[in-house]
């Protein structure tokens, strides 16, 4: 008997030191986290980045806005303490033009061996072949291009102003020639080609770095719509599930889940399917949905809506926040 209550003494003893360490580490992370010091996002002024970039005009390839807006954005990282490459290539287009194309790429933290990428793409299209009026004329793209860059740019700047660095080095894509594909109903000259992600598809078999790498990645798109939905988008998942776990989660955590949808929607390919097939590097996009769409989009998608109209600093402060705090929790 005395044997019996001896061991029972142990194993109740061990259950309370097993369950002493556990809490001891939960409270341990929760500490870390409390003491990650995350700079703060602006939204206002992540919204002027947009409103700069439209005030360029379109930045369709091959014309006078588009060469102003790379010199921009090429002095904004700069500024931002980010060493900063260029990757010029010509690309054919759909309805045989050749367009000369820049990919814009900063690093921040060089030297740090553990690394994320953030990228959007900064052109617009130059065609507005959704909407009703004014279909052959070029959009604003403040969403559909602006709103993304200007996340990235305010992400940045955060970063340099901030007295506590991230653990890891932060490389930035601004993709050149996304936005370029055929209108609908109409094939390419090459019907097996596709004729968007001309920037992401060059990176992708041509990196700036040979052999470079990354973690993961996160791609940015149409992220400025005003009461916004960003759901779980299909090749995310299927890439890089993981990735969008830990972003959305970290959303709902720090107060931004009614951004971010815990709901599964079909694969768009965007400019991460070809970081991911031909990169290999995990990519996920956080990129506007609409339910209730035919086509997956809101219904300024290749409109002249997108216009800073429908641009809210709310929604840009709910994706930055949200990728400071995912970015300062990386180890």
């Amino acid at each position: 008997m005395k044997n019996f209550i001896s061991i029972l003494f142990i194993v109740l003893l061990t259950i309370s030191c097993d369950s002493s360490k556990e809490k001891k580490n939960e409270l341990s992370e929760e500490t870390e986290k409390k003491d990650l010091q995350v700079p703060s996002f602006s939204g206002a002024i992540a919204y002027q980045f947009v409103q700069t970039q439209v005030d360029f005009g379109p930045r369709v390839p091959n014309t006078d806005p588009h060469s102003k807006t790379a010199q921009y954005l090429i002095s904004q990282l700069e500024t931002f303490g980010a060493n900063v490459k260029t990757q010029k290539f010509e690309a054919d287009t759909y309805d045989g033009e050749v367009w000369n194309l820049t990919n814009i790429i900063g690093s921040i933290q060089p030297e740090k061996t553990k690394r994320i990428l953030l990228a959007a793409h900064w052109d617009t299209r130059k065609i507005a072949d959704k909407d009703t009026e004014r279909k052959d004329e070029p959009i604003d793209g403040a969403n559909d291009g602006a709103s993304g860059v200007g996340v990235i740019l305010e992400v940045v700047k955060a970063i340099q102003n901030a007295e506590h660095k991230p653990n890891v080095g932060i490389d930035i894509i601004f993709f050149d020639g996304e936005d370029n594909g055929e209108p609908q109903g109409l094939s390419g000259r090459d019907p097996s080609k596709t004729w968007w992600c001309l920037g992401s598809q060059y990176w992708s078999q041509n990196k700036h770095i040979p052999g470079y790498s990354a973690y993961y990645g996160i791609l940015l798109d149409m992220v400025g719509g005003v009461n916004a939905q960003f759901h779980k988008e299909g090749y995310s998942m299927k890439y890089a599930p993981s990735i969008v776990e830990k972003v959305w989660n970290t959303a709902d955590q720090i107060g931004y889940g009614r951004y971010f949808i815990n709901n599964n929607v079909a694969s768009i390919t965007d400019d991460h399917y070809f970081v991911n097939e031909f990169g290999k590097i995990p990519m996920i996009d956080i990129i506007a949905h609409e339910p209730t769409s035919g086509d997956f989009f809101p219904d300024f998608h290749h409109t002249h809506k997108d216009n800073m109209d429908i641009i809210s600093q709310e929604t840009l402060k709910a994706v930055g926040q949200t990728l400071l705090q995912v970015i300062y929790e990386e180890q």
